[in-house]
């Protein structure tokens, strides 16, 4: 065993035949933990570095195992379905543990990279005859750097194309050393204006760009992935500017604009958050393909998604 292979680090999912992280069919693995507060997230369970306990009322039983091993004594019966006091819960998970109808789920565990790996070597097949492999994603997979750095460089070692999928939100010696174990990054980049992006994302995008920059003189491929929020960033002025943009950097290969979906909003209400953007609808066909033709204007490779 490698000295990497026994890295620790806490991940909410393992997604197989994912077909939109990358090229072919892919393994895509979500690390919890993220630097930005994206009000239209769509996994708000990655934000956190810790395990989250989710509930899902309508799969409940009323068996009441949960109530009866709860270690806080955090679970009691309510008029539609048990209620969950949140200031005595510690996401120990528990009551999800005795939760055979995934009423009460755990996001969050701690693995080591060897099961990681282990678990992705499982469909190599599929990357071999699709040219696919494995993608890290989040949250921010960075924002585990020992973790995420030990599963690129045993990715590689083992013989998968490497995928990063990044907010670029790091320090650029992390981001640096992580493009030396990748084949592609996917590179997300929500708005161009500093005070919007501050707006939308509770952080600045200084450090964003400047990252972006610098890696788009490197060697690693870079594919420029934006997700289109409408009332956000869904403008020709800024899908433009980010299409001229992306034509200066060498190592861009092209811009995928990811269609906001709603399927985050149920999320939040599941972790007991209130959600950013309730109601947010998804832009329309023929929204995306003007806000496409605004970035093929800059004479970058521009595709849909979503």
């Amino acid at each position: 065993m490698t000295p990497d292979a026994a890295v620790k680090g806490v991940i909410f999912d393992i997604k197989k035949f994912a077909v939109h992280d990358g090229p072919g069919i892919r393994t895509t693995v979500f690390l919890k933990g993220c630097p930005l507060r994206c009000k239209w997230c769509h996994n708000p369970e990655s934000q956190a570095f810790n395990p989250q306990l989710a509930q899902f009322p309508r799969n409940c039983i009323g068996c009441g195992k949960c109530i009866e091993v709860c270690p806080q004594e955090g679970i009691a019966p309510g008029p539609e379905g048990n209620v969950i006091d949140r200031a005595l819960c510690r996401n120990c998970g528990t009551c999800a543990s005795v939760c055979y109808a995934e009423a009460l789920v755990l996001h969050g565990r701690e693995v080591t990279v060897a099961e990681v790996i282990a678990e992705v070597e499982k469909d190599r097949l599929f990357y071999e005859n699709s040219g696919g492999g494995m993608t890290l994603s989040g949250g921010e997979p960075l924002a585990q750097p020992e973790f995420a750095l030990a599963l690129l460089r045993e990715g590689r070692r083992v013989g998968f194309h490497n995928a990063l999928d990044t907010s670029g939100d790091v320090a650029w010696e992390l981001l640096e050393e992580a493009a030396r174990s990748a084949d592609l990054i996917l590179y997300d980049i929500k708005c161009l204006d500093p005070d919007r992006h501050l707006e939308g994302t509770g952080r600045p995008n200084d450090r964003i760009l400047e990252n972006l920059d610098r890696l788009g003189h490197g060697a690693t491929p870079i594919c420029v992935r934006v997700p289109v929020i409408p009332g956000f960033n869904d403008s020709l002025k800024e899908l433009e500017a980010i299409g001229r943009l992306a034509e200066r950097l060498p190592a861009v290969e092209g811009v995928e604009l990811l269609r906001y979906h709603g399927l985050g909003e149920g999320k939040y209400g599941s972790l007991g958050l209130p959600c950013p953007t309730p109601g947010l609808k998804p832009p329309t066909d023929e929204q995306m393909a003007t806000l496409k033709t605004a970035v093929d204007s800059a004479g970058v490779l521009c595709v849909v998604d979503g």
